[in-house]
């Protein structure tokens, strides 16, 4: 269940904390003082929007955390399945913290996550329904996402085999329109396809030898300045120049020779200088031989030429390299036999759609076999709860109708129909006007789903919207029945609603420092009375109203007995 929350730096809220607990929360306050803010606050925790635009000072970070407990081994496990683990405490953190410039960090307990990451956690600990989302009820093609994850794990490996199988379905299809050709043009494909194998074969193509002929090819283009470099550095160093190096040093070495005659001493130094001397030797020698390497022959040069030439004409058409040209060159003789063999293939191909038909009209007729068993328990449930939801004689069910062709998501086009009175036929929701009809039947809906899926924490933005009197009574008292399996927190301008509460706060808007600032406390159980007189009377509440207040908590606290 959701243990805190904690909103700094958004809009109206400065910075605040507050803890809730199990059972029924409820959420009141003036029209204006920020609940809206604190829903806002709560769906960016779960991966909506978080603009920074919201930010209250944007000098500052906003944030918003969230701790949930995590009790269910079920969860535990699906939380593990995605490398999410809760603390030594079974505590979840998640937390957006968004600054100035917009960018938005991720957290759970203190670990960056993606967005998807985090609304997926967020999926399987809590199930916010915010002020608009009963408006789904009217489009029709809700209807039957609703169905699914009621059926659970049943439906969804269902609906994956059906998926799989669309998308062989889908390949095939595509392969045989590729083959849609004429004769004329399977000719002409074929005879294109052998002359592009030809041209590769032909080449006799060698792994790297274009890297090979490149440097030769480099090497011999730029031989004549290589040369003429060369014969300098020869003519300094070799022995064609008197003064050349080798010619100095050789007649130095005589010097010194008769030098170490007449002082012992110099002999290190004129060993030094004939190693000098023959490394200058073995230099020339090598270096005559590479200058001797330079002379090219003009046919090779040309047929070096040639051969680099094709290849890269080879390399504009199949590839930046030997080996794409090779692997082009696997590709094409496949084509080629297949353009043999097209009858056979195209056979093949018409056999094998027909397979993936059967075996998709039939897993897709399984699905829904699955829906329809699915949707005949879902309808129940949601009738009874409708029933307690002050429906009187309220019939709900599912239609179900068969669209042509295959789909993905099976070929079902499904959605719910209801009759609120006595000798009235069965109509689509979707065409449903009212606003309090279509809160209570999203009530019954999210009462029913949570039930099956084990959400430990269902959060209700003004769930009351066009209901009063007796129906709110009921819908209070639905609500209170929820809360027994699940935490639930509510936001509610209704007393009915908000006398049921286990757990009453209340959202305020105050001045501060010549700023308004939005807060939230929890109430004690005699301001809770005071906050219901509120409610009931406004402005101005009296004796009369204050004993009406007493009144229906006390009938709220013994409806909850039973």
């Amino acid at each position: 269940m959701l243990l805190n929350l904690h909103i700094k730096n958004i809009a109206l809220i400065d910075d605040i904390d507050i803890g809730f607990e199990d059972g029924l929360n409820i959420l009141t306050g003036e029209t204006g003082a920020g609940k809206s803010i604190i829903i806002g606050s709560l769906g960016i925790c779960l991966g909506e929007r978080f603009n920074k635009d919201l930010l209250r000072n944007d000098e500052e970070d906003g944030l918003v955390e969230l701790i949930f407990e995590v009790e269910k081994e079920e969860i535990k496990d699906k939380l593990s399945a995605i490398e999410i683990y809760p603390d030594e405490d079974s505590q979840l953190l998640i937390s957006r913290r968004v600054n100035k410039s917009g960018r938005t960090i991720n957290r759970i307990n203190d670990i960056s996550v993606t967005q998807t990451k985090l609304k997926e956690v967020a999926g399987l600990l809590i199930d916010l329904h915010a002020q608009h989302e009963q408006q789904t009820l009217l489009n029709k093609n809700k209807h039957l996402e609703i169905l699914d994850k009621f059926g659970g794990e049943e439906i969804a490996s269902c609906k994956k085999e059906v998926f799989l199988l669309f998308k062989d379905y889908c390949e095939v299809k595509r392969k045989l329109v590729e083959m849609d050709i004429s004769y004329d043009e399977r000719l002409k494909k074929k005879d294109f396809t052998a002359y592009r194998i030809n041209e590769i074969e032909s080449a006799s193509l060698k792994e790297g030898e274009d890297y090979e002929l490149e440097a030769y090819y480099k090497k011999a283009v730029n031989s004549k300045d290589i040369l003429s470099a060369a014969d300098e550095i020869y003519r300094i160093t070799g022995y064609d120049d008197t003064k050349s190096a080798a010619n100095e040093i050789s007649h130095a070495l005589a010097t010194m020779k008769r030098l170490t005659e007449l002082d012992n001493d110099l002999n290190d130094t004129y060993n030094t200088l004939s190693d000098i001397d023959g490394l200058l030797n073995d230099f020339n020698r090598d270096f005559s031989d590479y200058m001797k390497s330079m002379e090219f022959d003009e046919g090779e040069f040309k047929q070096v030429e040639e051969r680099l030439n094709l290849i890269n004409s080879l390399k504009a058409k199949y590839g930046s390299d030997i080996s794409d040209i090779i692997l082009a060159l696997e590709n094409l003789k496949r084509e080629y036999d297949e353009l043999l063999r097209y009858d056979e293939r195209l056979l093949e191909l018409e056999n094998s759609l027909k397979d993936i038909e059967a075996k998709l009209s039939g897993k897709s007729d399984e699905l829904t076999a699955v829906r329809k068993k699915y949707a005949k328990k879902l309808c129940s449930m949601i009738e009874d709860s409708l029933n307690e939801l002050n429906f009187m004689t309220v019939s709900f069910d599912m239609n179900f109708e068969k669209l042509e062709g295959f789909y993905e998501n099976g070929n079902d086009e499904a959605y719910f129909i209801i009759s609120t009175n006595v000798g009235e036929p069965m109509k689509p929701l979707y065409e449903i006007a009212s606003g309090g009809e279509l809160s209570r039947v999203m009530l019954a809906v999210k009462s029913c789903l949570a039930n099956e899926d084990d959400t430990p924490t269902l959060i209700f933005d003004e769930i009351d919207v066009g209901i009063s009197g007796k129906t709110a009574v009921k819908v209070a008292e639905k609500m209170s029945l929820i809360s027994r399996n699940h935490q639930v927190i509510c936001i509610t301008h209704l007393p009915q609603i908000a006398a049921m509460a286990d757990h009453h706060y209340v959202i305020e808007k105050e001045v501060e420092n010549n700023k308004t600032i939005t807060k939230i406390r929890k109430l004690k159980k005699a301001e809770e009375i005071e906050e219901l007189a509120r409610i009931i009377g406004g402005d101005e509440i009296t004796d009369a109203i204050k004993q009406s207040a007493v009144q229906m908590k006390g009938l709220a606290d013994r409806t909850k007995l039973y």
